[in-house]
This record gives C-alpha cells, sequence and structure tokens, in this order.
C-alpha cells in the first residue's frame, strides 16, 4: 500500500476491516486520494456502499457459474460473422475474428490461422523513427529478392546475384562496408546451399557442381526461401505511430507471423508489453497465468470487435481458468475438458456416443450421477440450485430436564 501512504490513517483503517478484496479496496484509495479532504464518516459511507455492492455481485451459493457462463457465451456467438478483418486499421495485416477466432481459442488450436504479433518498443526505439526500423529488419525475415536481382545463366550454369547496395546499408544499419555485407551474405549462401561462391564487389555468382539444368533450377528455388537477417517465421512488419493515453506518440510494430520468444530478445523490444496471439507461445515463454490473461484478453477482445462487449469477463475468466487449472492450456473440446470429464455419461453425450459407452462397459465405470448432463439424460432433479437442497420433516421433542 506504499503508493497510497499519505491517504488518512482513518480511511485506510475503515477499509481494511472491509470484506473488500485487494484491488477494490486500492480503487477505493485511489478514489479518495484523488478527491482529497475525504473525512472518515464519508470514507466510512464509501467503503460501506462498496461493500454492499460488491456483496450483492457475488455469486450466490449453489448458482450454476458454468451453465450461466456457457449461454452466456455461446447466445452472443450465434452474432458472430465468420469473415476475417483487417487487424486495429492496418491493411496490410489481416487477423481472423469473429466465430473462427472464438472456436480457435477454445479449441487451443497450437497455431492460428494468421498469427501475428504486437511489438512494442522502448526507450529511443520508441520515439526514433530510424531505430525503430533497426527493430523491425532484426524482426522481418530478409530474403534474397528484398536484396537484389537474382539471374541465371544457362549457358555457363551459374546463378548470379546483383545486391543492392542502398538495400544493404539500410538492412544492415550498424556496419558501413558493403563489401562485408556482401561477404555474410555469400558465406551464408554456402552453408545453406553447401555451394562454392565467387564474389566480386556485390556481385556474387555460384552454381551446381555437376553441369545440369535441373539443379540450376532448384538451386534458385531454394535460394528464394534462404533468411539472411531477421526471424524466418515472421515474413512482414508494419510500423505505426500510435498515441499513448498519456497523450505522446510512439511507434508500434505489428507482424505476420510470430516467434515470441524470439522478438523478447532483441534489444529495443519492451517485453513487458509485446504480445502475440499464440496462448501457446505465450505458455512456453511466460507460462500458465499469462496464458491465462492471454485467454482472457484474446476472446474480449474478438467479442468487442463484433459489438458484443455486454458479455461480462467473469463468464471468461471461468473457461479461462477451466482451460489452464491443470497447469498446462486444454482445449474445451473432446480431446480436453469434455472428453477428460468422470462422468461416462456426460462423455457419450458431447460426441463418440458409441465408442464412450463401449469403453466405459469393458472397463466397468460407475457413473455417480453428479452433473447436469447426466442427470438430465435419466430424468433426475440436477443437483445445482434449489435441486441441491433436501428438506426433511421429522418430528423434534426436547429432552426433559433431569431431576
Amino acid at each position: 500500500m506504499t503508493e497510497y501512504e499519505h491517504v488518512d490513517e482513518d480511511v485506510r483503517a475503515i477499509t481494511e476491516d472491509s470484506e473488500l478484496p485487494q484491488r477494490l479496496r486500492e480503487q477505493v484509495y485511489e478514489t479518495v486520494d484523488d478527491r482529497g479532504g475525504v473525512t472518515a464518516e464519508q470514507a466510512d459511507e464509501i467503503v460501506q456502499a462498496v461493500e454492499s455492492r460488491y456483496l450483492d455481485t457475488r455469486v450466490d451459493p449453489l448458482d450454476p457459474v458454468g451453465t450461466v457462463s456457457a449461454q452466456s457465451i455461446g447466445e452472443p456467438g450465434t452474432q458472430m460473422t465468420m469473415n476475417t478483418f483487417h487487424y486495429a486499421g492496418v491493411a496490410e495485416i489481416d487477423v481472423t475474428q469473429g466465430l473462427p477466432r472464438l472456436i480457435e481459442l477454445v479449441d487451443a488450436r497450437k497455431t492460428p490461422d494468421t498469427p501475428m504479433m504486437t511489438v512494442h518498443l522502448e526507450d529511443e526505439y520508441a520515439v526514433d523513427r530510424e531505430r525503430a526500423h533497426e527493430v523491425v529488419w532484426s524482426i522481418e525475415a530478409t530474403k534474397i529478392l528484398a536484396l537484389g536481382d537474382v539471374s541465371t545463366n544457362v549457358a555457363d550454369m551459374l546463378v548470379q546475384i546483383d545486391l543492392n547496395e542502398g538495400t544493404l546499408l539500410e538492412r544492415w544499419p550498424t556496419i558501413d562496408d558493403v563489401e562485408e555485407i556482401a561477404a555474410r551474405i555469400a558465406e551464408t549462401i554456402e552453408d545453406a546451399l553447401g555451394v562454392e561462391t565467387r564474389r566480386t564487389g556485390t556481385v556474387i555468382e555460384f552454381g551446381p557442381s555437376e553441369p545440369s539444368y535441373r539443379e540450376l533450377l532448384q538451386l534458385v528455388e531454394e535460394l528464394r526461401e534462404v533468411v539472411f537477417k531477421g526471424i524466418e517465421d515472421i515474413s512482414r512488419v508494419v510500423i505505426r505511430k500510435e498515441q499513448l493515453d498519456d497523450g505522446e506518440e510512439e511507434f508500434v510494430l505489428y507482424t505476420e507471423g510470430s516467434a515470441f520468444g524470439d522478438v523478447l530478445e532483441i534489444e529495443g523490444v519492451d517485453a513487458s508489453r509485446t504480445t502475440c496471439n499464440n496462448i501457446h507461445e505465450i505458455y512456453r515463454n511466460l507460462g500458465v497465468e499469462a496464458a491465462r490473461e492471454a485467454i482472457i484478453n484474446e476472446t474480449m477482445d474478438t467479442l468487442e470487435e463484433q459489438g458484443l462487449d455486454d458479455v461480462n469477463v467473469r463468464h471468461l475468466m471461468l473457461v479461462s481458468d477451466i482451460m489452464t487449472n491443470r497447469g498446462t492450456i486444454e482445449s474445451i473440446g473432446r480431446h480436453g475438458i469434455s472428453g477428460s470429464k468422470e462422468s461416462v455419461l456426460a462423455r457419450a453425450a458431447f460426441e463418440v456416443t458409441v465408442n464412450h459407452l463401449l469403453d466405459a462397459a469393458i472397463h466397468g465405470e460407475r457413473d455417480r450421477l453428479d452433473g447436469v448432463i447426466e442427470n438430465v439424460i435419466v430424468g433426475k432433479p440436477v443437483s445445482i440450485g434449489t435441486g441441491d437442497v433436501d428438506l426433511r420433516m421429522g418430528s423434534f421433542s426436547p429432552t426433559q430436564p433431569s431431576d
């Protein structure tokens, strides 16, 4: 609470004695701090009002939160489109949105259909366009067609590369000597293709070991896929100038393709704000708690972009908790949460009914009929809400006092 130490001690004491969680306490401190001059009595009224509202919004005992969450997400999902939209006004980058994106998230797909990253920069890289471009060239995969012209000499069985000096100096801003950059490119070609190269200035030549038109064309095709700088999985980077909440402006990078761990290690990248839309990459690099937050944020963003922002975030938090509570990311489908339920009937009701019933019969499984689905199937009252409360009638006779 060091941030709000100057808040009146009586106000802090009143807040600490309440049932408010830490997040709400800090909001009370912040409000009192902003307004100033709040007396102990006024603070007491504020805390009581917040506490009353907080207690009213808590879930009642035996409430079917899972069913309500499924309904609250599923019904708006029927209003979602099936399209792919441009991301955040960046016309060059397409990102899957709408229902396909929601399905990607709940299915916990290993790789999204359109992987992308939002890369924030720090210090001078965020405000200087030249420095920001240094990060761009460190991230974007640079292939041979971006560096110069490639031609084939069928008569001499040679592939010739005529490098562009201006492009070389732009892509390798820390090296002033064009000859050194060209030598590095020639070395990369030798390592990647297993050929010997000859270099004259910025012109590089090489060919197959034995004269063969087929091998010559194959070398050209392989050459086009060699990455000379940047990250292979990131095909394009778009740089945009954006305004922050405090009015300042900074450069932000948007990428086609994703390599979260590699990008975080690049100088100039602000690792605390950089993110990607691949929840598994976030899980591998930052852990399961970060993956949980990513699922919540990605799902909420998907709904908001469809105009469905009235879905309460707590429903999405419940889904995210279920997907990550075992320490890994599990899908909702039959290969994940639904397929690992203890109830045989619940598993059978979801998909591949016969297989589930057959396997359960072979292994002698029993169904305790604890959940919603299995009770609906057998026609029993569901053990949630009022259905989970038993009332019993009986006679009561007080104990007679002894003499």
